[in-house]
């Protein structure tokens, strides 16, 4: 059973949320400022974080950057505003999705429920390599030139269907339906910003992923 880290510091919306959570037939725990929620994860294995900005003690933004610094687990922040560059930061500092308040419980239980269906799936041991780089989908291990890199379950998303179609020009939209889905509330810029982050921790490969103009993208093991 999936365990999943509610972090929201305003109890009725915390509380539907874990409502719906435990009817789907997750575990769930809790908390209401980024102080314990930085306790609950550091002392529990947990799969997927649920993540308010504005919260007590320690804010969101420095909840998500800990995180990241030890797991690659899913995280969608709730923001109460719809403020572009609070998504962009939140993409920056490794957030995979986001919300935007006020918004339907539902569509927020499709997102975990299609994060985890993908980030569970640890059957498939296929090896691909291209360009230097090498992933395992079902370790989910990326490594460059023989180093181990540490990527968000984004990223790697994103990473993994490029090179499985290397030389295949692949559009924005494609990106957003294979990765997020149809119930994704981001624009282009948001694909924008994880290529960049990626192409950023791919360091000198990181070339390999092309942009074509007013297309997408594609993976070419060199450029010409």
């Amino acid at each position: 059973m999936n365990k999943i880290l509610v972090v929201e510091d305003e109890n009725i919306l915390r509380e539907v949320i874990v409502d719906y959570l435990i009817d789907d037939g997750y575990q769930v725990l809790e908390a209401a400022d980024g102080e314990k929620a930085l306790e609950l994860f550091q002392s529990n294995s947990v799969d997927l974080v649920i993540l308010d900005i504005g919260l007590p003690k320690i804010d969101g933004w420095s909840v998500c950057r800990r995180i990241r610094k030890n797991s690659n687990i899913p995280i969608i922040i709730l923001t109460a505003r719809s403020d572009e560059d609070d998504s962009i930061l939140g993409y920056d500092l490794g957030a995979d999705d986001y919300l935007v308040k006020p918004y339907s419980p539902r569509v927020l239980m499709a997102k975990v429920k299609r994060f985890l269906e993908k980030y569970s799936d640890t059957v498939d041991e296929t090896l691909t390599s291209a360009g230097g780089i090498n992933i395992n989908i079902g370790s989910r291990l990326v490594s460059v030139d023989g180093i181990v890199i540490n990527l968000t379950h984004t990223e790697f998303e994103i990473l993994a269907y490029l090179m499985k179609n290397k030389g295949i020009v692949i559009t924005r939209e494609q990106l957003i339906s294979k990765i997020w889905g149809y119930d994704f509330y981001g624009d282009e810029k948001t694909v924008n910003s994880h290529i960049r982050n990626l192409r950023a921790k791919l360091g000198s490969k990181g070339s390999c992923i092309v942009t074509v103009i007013r297309s997408g993208y594609k993976f070419e093991e060199e450029q010409l």
